[in-house]
């Protein structure tokens, strides 16, 4: 791997988390007026008209999508539906940089979860990285001090779901394309979207009196001009975030870029006071500062054990 490769990659992935995290803006952005399916059937199927258009031919061709593990498919992207429904429900009260913060601790919860369902060894060091970590999370969950938000459990809910997707991931192995898996995940929240809509479209089960339910199953309506754009400029940016992240890992060392996917908490607290005027307050910043450390830590340690590249795959994260 050359040197132009190395940075190409970093290139690559930091593009990927500004288009990320400007998707997680937008979204936010008209969650007040649109059900949260509506928002996902539209980005779902511009990235699958994306992927199926760019992803998919400059990876190979469409012959690997008729892939012999459909099933594992099939389930990854159901759990990259929960993950999305838990994150952006959890935007509805939660400040984006929260959100995003306690969705981090994905890495330390894989790490966790590799020990227990794949058998593997994780040093004192990780174990360390992995209490720190959740320590973080405490604290920003604020539980016991008047201020905390059931809502914030959702993104650790997403991160659980996450980590779950990527244990998944190293059972395909290596011989899966990234454009596949981005097939089938945009399939299944496609699928699913519509069917929340053919069953909740309507707005009977909705309660505006509870936001969180409200923004589940409020009823569809037909999106203004400018909101309409937004939906289409969200999808263009959940393709281009998965083309981003793809090359990057695929023309770059995991354990060299993998760290760089942190740049998406200091974007969202950008967005976060610039859009939408929520600053972190000093407990926040404690969790940010303990999530992303043992979350770096952890990859750090990663690399040096041989493992990142089954455990960084080029899939959309909660995406």
């Amino acid at each position: 791997m050359g040197i132009n490769s190395k940075y190409l990659g970093i290139i690559y992935i930091t593009l990927a988390q500004v288009f990320f995290t400007t998707q997680d803006m937008a979204i936010k952005f008209i969650s007040g007026s649109y059900a949260l399916h509506q928002i996902i059937l539209f980005r779902a199927s511009v990235a699958i008209i994306f992927t199926l258009l760019i992803l998919v031919p400059i990876d190979g061709g469409y012959k690997y999508l008729l892939s012999k593990r459909l099933g594992l498919h099939l389930l990854r992207g159901f759990g990259i539906v929960i993950a999305n429904l838990c994150f952006f429900t959890a935007l509805v009260t939660v400040p984006l940089a929260e959100a995003v913060a306690i969705f981090f601790i994905g890495p330390l919860l894989i790490t966790l979860l590799s020990v227990f369902l794949l058998g593997e060894k994780v040093g004192i060091q990780s174990w360390v990285a992995v209490f720190v970590g959740l320590l973080g999370v405490m604290i920003m969950l604020r539980p016991g001090f008047g201020a905390f938000n059931p809502a914030s459990m959702l993104p650790l809910a997403a991160a659980l779901a996450y980590s779950l997707v990527q244990i998944m991931t190293r059972k395909l192995g290596e011989a899966e394309k990234a454009s596949t898996m981005v097939f089938y995940i945009q399939l299944n929240l496609v699928f699913f979207s519509s069917l929340m809509g053919l069953i909740f479209g309507d707005g009977k089960f909705s309660d505006p009196s509870q936001p969180l339910i409200f923004y589940l199953f409020r009823a569809w309506i037909v999106p203004t001009g400018q909101d309409l754009l937004i939906m289409f400029g969200i999808g263009m940016f959940s393709g281009f975030g998965a083309y981003c992240i793809s090359q990057a890992y695929r023309i770059s060392k995991a354990g060299l870029i993998a760290p760089f996917e942190y740049v998406a908490l200091p974007l969202s607290v950008f967005w976060s006071i610039t859009i939408f005027g929520d600053w972190p307050d000093i407990v926040s910043w404690m969790g940010i500062v303990l999530i992303a450390g043992s979350g770096l830590y952890v990859v750090y340690s990663e690399t040096v054990q041989g493992r990142k590249n089954d455990l960084y795959r080029p899939i959309p994260r909660k995406r």
